[in-house]
């Protein structure tokens, strides 16, 4: 028998939603990465800090090819932000088991610990706004996010995500 809910056609948002969605995410953004960006800058450092430092701890032993793969950006800009974040003791690289010329990331122990401090706020930011939204909210939120992923393998990615788990 059919889902009742796969038979009601949802009609296309207008040119405002769309206006309105993408003002939104301007938004959510700016107050999502305020709080990390502060603590970033006791550092001296940035976004793209934020960034290596957020996929290495996801990713436990991920390749320095992983990391350019999901970033897109140059190896000169990544090997930048490598440096300095291993160079001051946040990451560490070892070479790969099979393949020595491979680099594996991981973070130190100081990395882990400016990881949880970053994330610990956009954590609780995110959790707060799904518990107020419900369950179908978050589904269709997801689902928006990965609808704007324009890399079909990016968007993979989470679908591997999600059936590990069950």
């Amino acid at each position: 028998m059919s889902d009742i809910k796969s038979l009601i056609l949802t009609p296309a948002p207008t040119d405002d939603e769309v206006g309105q969605g993408i003002e939104l995410l301007f938004f959510a953004y700016r107050d999502f990465t305020a709080e990390p960006d502060a603590i970033l800058g006791r550092y001296d450092f940035g976004r793209a800090h934020h960034r290596v430092i957020h996929f290495v701890g996801r990713h436990p032993h991920m390749t320095v090819g992983e990391l350019l793969s999901i970033l897109r950006v140059t190896k000169q800009s990544l090997n930048r932000v490598l440096g300095q974040l291993v160079r001051q003791g946040f990451i560490v690289q070892t070479p790969g088991a099979q393949d020595r010329r491979q680099r594996l990331l991981d973070l130190t122990a100081k990395g882990r610990a400016l990881e949880r401090q970053l994330s610990q706020p956009q954590r609780a930011r995110v959790a707060d706004a799904f518990r107020q939204a419900g369950g179908e909210a978050v589904e269709g939120f997801r689902k928006v996010l990965l609808g704007i992923i324009a890399d079909e393998d990016d968007r993979r990615r989470f679908e591997r995500t999600l059936l590990d788990k069950r």
